[in-house]
């Protein structure tokens, strides 16, 4: 199964809308997962419309009815959603602490794109496929999940 990952679009604040790779990968997946801040109702529906959507809220999603955090199995791979996994010291342990069963958490907030095996789960972060910040692209996520194991990959869209 391709899983096409988001996090931290701020649309329409950042972006009008998303990028037309963007838009590619997740026609071409699964089911899409958006670790936060996706800001609107509209945008979120938009989403929905398109593609199976797990979503969580983030620290700038006001007025979005959305839980703040999320496990879901996909499978047999359990994955937990949060947007916020706070400070890079310490946060595979603090991860494993608050959902011991995952085997992946997917993670926004930074914009930094995280793809890395630690305490026996897959930490991963998209990045922002609309606002780089200090990263040198833009930047969205796959997952691949087969026979019950599960792989990311970051993909650049600049």
């Amino acid at each position: 199964m391709k899983i096409a990952v988001l996090a931290d679009t701020h649309i329409p604040k950042k972006a009008r809308e998303l990028p037309v790779r963007a838009l590619e990968i997740i026609r071409q997946s699964d089911l899409l997962i958006h670790a936060g801040d996706i800001l609107t109702e509209d945008f979120l529906e938009y989403l929905r419309e398109m593609i199976p959507l797990h979503a969580v809220l983030g620290n700038n999603d006001i007025g979005v009815n959305l839980p703040e955090t999320l496990q879901i199995e996909v499978e047999r791979v359990k994955l937990a959603i949060i947007h916020d996994s706070g400070k890079s010291n310490g946060r595979a342990r603090r991860l494993k602490r608050l959902f011991p069963d995952a085997d992946a958490v997917v993670f926004g907030h930074s914009h930094i794109p995280i793809n890395s095996f630690e305490e026996g789960i897959l930490l991963f972060n998209p990045g922002s496929a609309t606002d780089k910040r200090r990263q040198p692209k833009r930047t969205m996520g796959t997952l691949e999940v087969t026979n019950g194991s599960i792989s990311g990959t970051i993909v650049e869209l600049d």
